[in-house]
């Protein structure tokens, strides 16, 4: 039997406790029945074991040094006659040339099969050293100039064998294996970052691992390329979704406790060149306060915002782009009038966070629980209040205005860069002026600015031209006015911020407003009336946080620039 030569490997690897036996027996039936594949490459792929255990278990069996990275040339001693297919199939790589023949890496210096091929094709004796599979990898992509065809026999000989015969093995391998803890050190760093979201992303030659903190990605520390497929496995077998189904996207859940925490998180996958692509929004139910204060909101804004929302009929609406921070707005609006007296039903997809004393529906388009068939229901259920995740067509919009002309307070967010800009929206699905005039109340447009950290923010004097510019007086009558700019410290991880708020702006619907849209005006000058009326824009919002402190003017400038 080939793998014969691998015992005194996987004897090494349990005795160092790199390996349990029952994860060696399975490696080993899974690669008897792929031919030309080693036990080596099966370990590292299935992330059983990582690239570097593996090559100082290889080094100590053979009695070869490990190749350090920097050790690679730049262009390969080996003469042109050695097809590049060849090398990457076997991961062998050429060092140097000397008098007697060619010293060369390999990822498995035990296969004298392919060592001895070499020699032959080179005519002279060859030294093996022992090398990193991912760092042979780029060292034969940068000696053949990225020309040579890609070699997937190997891998995709274990992904074959694994899709085929043993996915329920690769459920019990990716549960008991090293990569368990691998993936539940990435969410432990996403809690103490306060990510919002974490992106798994495989590569032809990396893993990237990206953490969104405070609306801004950053790169992290990535598990190594080959333990790809097992990371992948693990979230999805934790998410419940078909670890064998590698073609189309899919979508799930998990929730776990993570530093004592309660997180509930979304799972999304898709496919991609090099394997799927792995999306975790993280919903921290315990960090979560469903505050206007702690969001962001205040002054008069706040205050027409709440007096629109106390009234008992009307359609408002959230605007902003994706990211805006539009559904913890509806949650925390929710959440102020939910009292015993009222009955609120939501529509939404996803349910992002669970309402005690709210039904709450989950659409499922897929079996035909539309918003717009939900809500065709709810309207019998005899609620006071109703929340749709999205006005998403003229379906469902229809839908929101009957329940509002039948005496329902009708809350949901539109996809629109400022709240003039949603009156036009509304006209261009189709829905007919009058209802629109008749039904909505008020319109919230609203982003999301980095808040400045309070231990390490710096206070400078604002240039001349900034306050005439952006006409800073206006905050600030008298004295000297005084901006902020981020430094960094330990709180803030080094960024200058910490945590973010919201800037916005409330639109109501009066009757000068209302004559603009009858007359089917275009959104600046709806904007312009209900600047007349007493609104203040998002931007005029954000420096007045920046002039307070909260905040930056690149901050403001950078997310309000598409209004």
């Amino acid at each position: 039997m080939e793998n014969d030569i691998y015992a005194p490997l996987g004897e090494l690897l349990l005795d160092s406790g790199k390996l349990k036996s029952p994860e060696l027996a399975r490696a080993r039936r899974l690669a008897a029945q792929v031919e030309h594949v080693p036990l080596p490459r099966f370990l590292v792929k299935m992330g059983l074991v990582s690239e570097r255990d593996m090559a100082e278990a290889l080094a100590k069996l053979s009695g070869q040094p490990i190749v350090e990275s920097a050790a690679y040339p730049a262009a390969s001693p080996l003469p042109e006659t050695i097809s590049p297919r060849f090398l990457k199939e076997f991961l062998l790589a050429g060092l140097e040339q000397q008098p007697d023949g060619y010293v060369v890496a390999a990822a498995d210096p035990l296969d004298s099969y392919a060592i001895d091929a070499l020699a032959l094709a080179l005519e002279k004796p060859v030294q093996v050293r022992v090398g990193l599979p991912s760092e042979l990898e780029r060292a034969i992509e940068q000696h053949s100039g990225g020309a040579q065809p890609p070699s997937e026999s190997a891998d995709g000989a274990i992904d074959a064998a694994l899709d085929e015969t043993d996915v329920e093995h690769l459920k019990d391998l990716a549960s008991e294996a090293p990569v368990v803890r691998l993936v539940n050190t990435i969410f432990q760093e996403a809690v103490e970052r306060r990510a919002s979201d974490i992106h798994i992303e495989p590569f032809e030659h990396a893993l990237t691992v990206r953490m969104r903190v405070d609306g801004v990605l950053r790169n992290v520390d990535a598990p190594p390329v080959r333990s790809t497929a097992a990371v992948i496995s693990r979230i999805k077998i934790m998410a419940k979704l078909n670890i064998a189904e590698r073609r189309l996207p899919q979508d799930g859940r998990i929730k776990l406790q993570v530093q004592g925490k309660e997180l509930d998180l979304r799972v999304s996958t898709v496919p991609t060149m090099y394997g799927e692509s792995v999306v975790i929004r993280l919903l921290n139910k315990e960090s979560i306060v469903f505050d206007f204060a702690a969001l962001g909101f205040d002054g008069e804004a706040l205050q027409r915002f709440l007096k629109v929302l106390a009234l008992p009929h009307g359609i408002i609406l959230i605007t902003g782009p994706t990211g805006s921070g539009k559904s913890t707005t509806l949650y925390t609006a929710l959440h102020r009038i939910n009292t015993p007296e009222r009955k609120i039903i939501t529509v939404e997809d996803p349910v992002e966070y669970q309402l005690e004393g709210i039904n709450q529906i989950q659409a499922k388009p897929q079996i035909g629980l539309t918003f717009a068939n939900a809500l065709r229901s709810i309207v019998r259920q005899d609620p006071d209040v109703i929340m749709i995740g999205e006005m998403r067509d003229l379906e469902t919009a229809r839908i929101a205005v009957q329940s509002a002309l039948t005496g329902h307070l009708v809350l949901s967010t539109l996809h629109t860069n400022d709240a003039a800009g949603a009156v036009t929206r509304l006209l261009d699905m189709g829905l007919e002026d009058y209802l629109i005039t008749s039904t909505v109340s008020g319109i919230l447009g609203q982003r999301l600015v980095r808040h400045l950290c309070m231990h390490c923010r710096q206070p400078h004097p604002a240039l001349p031209e900034a306050v005439e510019q952006l006409s800073l007086r206006r905050f600030v009558p008298s004295g000297d006015v005084l901006l902020y700019r981020p430094v960094g410290c330990e709180i803030c991880g080094g960024s200058g911020y910490r945590g973010r708020l919201a800037i916005t702006e409330f639109l109501v619907m009066t009757d000068a407003i209302r004559s603009l849209v009858m007359a089917h005006a275009q959104a600046r000058h709806i904007e312009e009336a209900a600047l007349v009326e007493g609104m203040h824009t998002m931007m005029d919002d954000g420096l007045r946080k920046a002039v307070e402190g909260l905040t930056t003017i690149e901050e403001v400038m950078r997310v309000t620039s598409d209004t």
